[in-house]
């Protein structure tokens, strides 16, 4: 069963040059000639080269990939788990010629790929929309070594009216599967064990009358508790603490909770209803929104009113989005919930931009219970205050040192072929800057940090950037590594950098940085 996929960059909104003081030895070294790799199961596909930095593709890939069992039916693809990854390379050749040989000499030509950025959705997403279609925004790195922005469009290290103005990529991409699967949901039962079975009930009969009306919309209205007991979803959420720690640090950023949440390990409903309880712990006015993603599938965001707007936000990625963002990947919205209330959406179209998210408008929004009620089955589970734990600064060492190592074995395993160097003065460098991008992580680092690379832009030409990661295993790392094909270069002596730093939060919550490098020496 063939996946189609139909990728197109219509927009990308930077323009990269390389810096180099030997530039006569790159050939075209002030067009970008961007391609893009579509990875899934372990096979790549790869577009044909455009050039310049507003490229247009419009090819279509068709991705094969491995059934479970042989088996096509929903239930048999809906175990597969992996993700279809969408990375952009910049194609650079450099020439090289013979030792005592004028330039004018012939020389061996060699290709070297420099990732830009990346989409990542799990197969999941597309098999519940059965298509995916749209401009989305393309994850990139904070910075680009190598790689200056266009002069066309305000840098994001420039100021304009107090904003650090982050101009973006972004890549039209449809995906299909051929041929068409329908997608089932099966309604939870009711737990027969649970003593509150009055509520549970009128919670029960709520679902199945919304599901009738919009089968293909989500509802949740109860959940079960760690003893296995069916109760209310809006027993969850109450305003609870952040860690003082976080707030300590991140004393002028405003997202610091988010930030945190972000790098937490649990499902996408257990982020949503932590950052909810942390607005609420704030006063704002918080609830969680369930949902579906053109990428993710199924989400559950939270939405906050402001002054004179509503925010949505994306507990697993950090991002923030105004109602009426036309690159908000949200393009529904079923229901929400609060402490109080369950309110299912009735409006005909869902999509955020024309929901009516006053939800005391019962002819938009249908809610589970009557106003004003009251009973011991909704009061909340949550501890009056989260206690948190530090984390283990000896572990967080030990850790940073084996995925090093790690990496390092990996990145010489992917070069077969080739001897793999490390640049010691590279990796010092490395190492002093990643620190600063956590602190940093909502901006790109300053010029004179880049100003370190100077000398050795003397000597070689320098590409890289740094990835970050909430840390759940260490395969996982190896795998973000693996998909920037940095260790691809067939460049004769080239030169790796490669610097590895955890950050600790309370709670064993890590954020892992990886800082990757490469260097071509000049003739």
């Amino acid at each position: 069963m063939p996946t189609y996929l139909v990728s197109s960059m219509s927009r990308l909104r930077h323009k990269e040059t390389i810096k180099s003081l030997a530039s006569d030895e790159i050939l075209n070294e002030d067009t970008v000639h961007p391609f893009v790799e579509v990875s899934f199961q372990h096979t790549v596909y790869q577009t044909s080269i455009a050039s310049g930095s507003h490229p247009c593709w419009n090819e279509e890939i068709k991705v094969d990939f491995i059934l479970p069992g042989h088996d096509c039916n929903f239930s048999s693809l809906s175990k597969i788990k992996d993700s279809i990854y969408i990375n952009i390379f910049d194609e650079m050749i450099i020439e090289k010629h013979e030792d005592r040989c004028f330039k004018s000499c012939s020389g061996h030509s060699y290709i070297r790929k420099n990732w830009l950025g990346s989409i990542v959705f799990p197969f999941s997403a597309l098999l519940q929309q059965s298509e995916i279609s749209g401009t989305f925004q393309v994850n990139i790195p904070p910075v680009l070594l190598g790689y200056t922005w266009s002069k066309t469009y305000v840098s994001p290290k420039e100021d304009y009216n107090g904003q650090n103005l982050k101009e973006c990529t972004f890549l039209n991409i449809f995906a299909t599967i051929e041929p068409q699967i329908s997608y089932t949901i099966c309604s939870p039962e009711l737990d027969k064990f649970s003593d509150q079975i009055d509520v549970l009930e009128r919670a029960w009969i709520f679902t199945k009358n919304c599901k009738a009306l919009f089968p293909k919309r989500r509802i949740i209205t109860t959940v079960f508790n760690d003893e296995g007991i069916q109760i209310l979803v809006i027993r969850y959420i109450k305003a609870l603490n952040p860690p003082q720690q976080l707030l300590d640090m991140f004393l002028h950023y405003s997202n610091a909770t988010l930030h945190c949440i972000s790098l937490a390990i649990g499902n996408k409903e257990e982020h949503a209803i932590l950052l909810c309880n942390f607005f609420l712990y704030f006063g704002k006015k918080a609830l969680v929104l369930l949902g579906t993603s053109v990428l993710e599938g199924h989400v559950a965001y939270v939405l906050t009113q402001e002054t004179d707007e509503y925010l949505l936000w994306n507990p697993l990625t950090g991002q923030c989005h105004k109602q009426f963002d036309p690159f908000c990947p949200l393009q529904g919205v079923d229901c929400l919930f609060d402490g109080e209330n369950v309110w299912f959406n009735l409006q005909q179209n869902n999509s955020p931009m024309a929901v009516y998210f006053d939800y005391s408008k019962e002819s938009f929004w249908k809610q589970l219970l009557p106003k004003n009620y009251q009973g011991t089955n909704t009061q909340s589970i949550q501890p009056e205050e989260i206690i948190y734990s530090d984390t283990n600064k000896s572990m967080v060492e030990d850790l940073k040192n084996r995925i090093e190592r790690t990496l390092k074995c990996k990145i010489m395993e992917w070069r077969p072929k080739q001897p793999t160097r490390w640049n010691r003065q590279c990796t010092f460098i490395l190492r002093q800057i990643l620190p600063k991008l956590e602190l940093g992580t909502a901006s790109f680092v300053s010029s004179e940090e880049e100003s370190e690379f100077e000398r050795l832009l003397q000597f070689y030409w320098v590409t890289g950037f740094p990835i970050q990661m909430p840390y759940t295993d260490v395969q996982s790392v190896i795998d973000a590594v693996y998909q920037t094909g940095i260790h691809s270069s067939e460049f004769p002596q080239t030169e790796f950098a490669l610097a590895v730093y955890i950050h600790p939060y309370p709670n064993n919550i890590l954020s892992v940085w990886v800082y990757l490098a490469s260097l071509a020496r000049h003739q």
